[in-house]
């Protein structure tokens, strides 16, 4: 059934794009009476009833009872059916994959998958990861036959428009989301990973009712999500959000985008990896100084989250002095844009107020009184599930809204 829908949608089918408007209002809206759904449409009630027939028919719309009024006959609530379809979202990370299933409505059905794995960036990774997502696939319990889209997150530059990435798996002339979508078997789309978190954040984290706000992915790298006015601001070529290689820093080391001086040399996961290391063969000591001197490789962000979670003063050292950096260049984006919220997500945010409370206040050092004031500053409510909530809401978006 909703093979047909897709098709007609994509070849402009007036009534198929009508349903679509229709999927798109219950998407933001559980549930609502026919006259309501008219009103917003700009519809007449009979068309309206017309289409929603036609849709419970079809499976995409089913009744949600009867809402409670005081006098009269109680309108009928309508709302889109669980089970219409799903959407797959898959958190490419450094060092493995998080996948996760969503429902029709956008709850997911189950905690994410994690895969431990490395992927290299040659065509043995991209056999790997397809062989990873297709093993994934076949495990969820779901009708495969109702599978929409499949939505990726990738870091660094990404086209989510014409599906082209330009930072991993990028051998062939073609679209990498053509490319999996043949490998895969189901539509594919693909986005940035900071994006998709804060469109996860948007739709199921945080923010509740914002129209302009910022987000802040806090990883290995670093990235910025910007909402404006309710929608997602992607740049001219999908580009926007490259917060991390502002050229702020009179230092020598290598950004791993090839230049110096990048914020992401001394704001970022990967920096904290790199200065624990150093401090602790400088002889500092930490709880994980054992682990650092007789294999650093083996140090994880998670490692170092933990023990900054356990009062690990060297780790609580080196983050108040990351946060403070943060606060500062976060200081002249919001003087820029003057949001009203920016959150601050990726792994470093699950070490809770060590990093949020010196963020705050080198933002109120150092950006406008009048302007700081309009904007709150808090963590990520999905925390690591951001990711591929994120992948599984921008996978029913480009269905649907895009």
């Amino acid at each position: 059934m909703e093979i047909k829908l897709f098709h007609d949608i994509e070849r402009g089918v007036k009534s198929a794009l009508t349903k679509k408007r229709i999927v798109n209002y219950y998407m933001y809206n559980h549930f609502s009476t026919i006259p309501d759904l008219a009103k917003e449409l700009d519809l007449s009630v009979p068309t309206v009833t017309k289409f929603v027939t036609e849709m419970c028919d079809e499976g995409y719309i089913i009744t949600h009872g009867k809402m409670e009024t005081s006098e009269g006959r109680p309108p009928t609530l309508y709302g889109l059916n669980p089970e219409a379809g799903y959407f797959i979202g898959v958190d490419i990370k450094k060092f493995g994959l998080s996948m996760g299933v969503m429902n029709f409505v956008g709850e997911l059905m189950e905690n994410p998958v994690s895969v431990n794995c490395s992927l290299p960036n040659s065509p043995e990774g991209l056999n790997l990861f397809c062989e990873h997502v297709s093993r994934f696939i076949s495990s969820v319990s779901v009708d495969k036959n109702k599978i929409v889209n499949i939505g990726v997150n990738i870091s660094g530059r990404v086209n989510p428009e014409s599906g082209y990435s330009f930072s991993l798996f990028n051998f062939e002339e073609r679209p990498l989301a053509e490319i999996l979508s043949e490998r895969l078997g189901f539509p594919v789309s693909i986005d940035n990973d900071t994006r998709a978190m804060t469109y996860g954040e948007m739709m199921e984290g945080v923010v509740k009712g914002e129209k302009n706000f910022i987000f802040i992915n806090l990883n290995w790298g670093l990235g910025a999500g910007i909402i404006i006015d309710g929608k997602m601001y992607l740049g001219k070529s999908g580009f926007s959000g490259e917060l991390g290689h502002f050229n702020v820093f009179d230092n020598e080391i290598i950004c791993h985008c090839g230049k110096r001086g990048c914020l992401e040399t001394e704001v970022s996961g990967a920096a904290f990896h790199r200065i624990l290391i150093e401090n602790v063969k400088e002889g500092k000591r930490s709880i994980l100084s054992e682990q650092i001197l007789k294999d650093e490789k083996s140090l994880t962000l998670e490692d170092i989250v933990a023990a900054t979670n356990k009062e690990d003063l060297l780790c609580i050292e080196i983050l108040e002095e990351i946060a403070q950096k943060l606060g500062r260049y976060l200081a002249g984006v919001i003087n820029l844009l003057n949001p009203e919220m920016v959150i601050i997500g990726g792994v470093l945010a699950q070490t809770g107020d060590y990093l949020l409370q010196p963020v705050r206040s080198a933002v109120r050092k150092y950006s406008l009184n009048m302007v700081n004031k309009d904007s709150v500053i808090v963590l990520s409510k999905l925390l690591d599930k951001a990711g591929v909530v994120g992948a599984c809401m921008l996978a029913r978006y480009n269905k649907f809204e895009r």
